[in-house]
């Protein structure tokens, strides 16, 4: 009688170990079901779909169009105002050359006067370029002295940095 007992004791021990191992297939099949549905949902793109991703270029290529008219409009206008401030410089000089002719010397006038010659001369040729003609000018001295156009770019940079301090100390006083 003893040896019927010990069977009937194992089985119930590997019917609860087929039950976990039936949970672990159930939970394999849940999983593959899943990523099946993912699977799904990465279809292929329908024609309409291709059109607007088709003009999606063209939308970016008449945007840089945009940017480029915008900053070749503001160079323009930034070139008009340098311009005028250059002839305004240059009068100044002319009107204090007279001044300076009169209290240290005609020598000394007559330099002021080539002064406000050259600054004149440059403020025409300045105003007689157009922004492409810069541009191309700045590239060709940038690539045949490029030492001085960084050391330029840092002068500029620490100049501004400056004007930008100095117009922040103003605004907290």
């Amino acid at each position: 009688m003893a040896d019927i007992k010990k069977p009937t004791a194992k089985t119930p021990a590997k019917a609860a170990t087929k039950k976990p191992a039936a949970k672990k297939s159930a939970a394999n099949k849940d999983t593959s079901e899943v990523r099946t549905a993912k699977a799904q949902k990465a279809a292929p793109l329908k024609a309409g779909a291709t059109k607007a991703a088709a003009t999606k270029p063209d939308t970016g290529s008449d945007f840089k169009e945009r940017a480029v008219t915008k900053a070749k409009s503001a160079a323009a206008q930034g070139k008009e105002r340098t311009g005028s401030a250059i002839e305004n410089l240059s009068r100044m000089i002319e009107d204090s050359a007279r001044t300076i002719d009169d209290n240290v010397g005609e020598k000394y006038g007559n330099y002021a006067r080539s002064a406000a010659d050259a600054v004149s001369s440059f403020a025409d040729k300045l105003n007689a370029k157009e922004i492409d003609e810069m541009v191309e000018d700045a590239r060709g001295f940038v690539r045949k002295s490029p030492a001085v156009a960084i050391g330029a770019a840092a002068v500029v940079g620490f100049l501004v940095s400056r004007l930008i301090k100095s117009g922040m100390d103003d605004n907290d006083a």
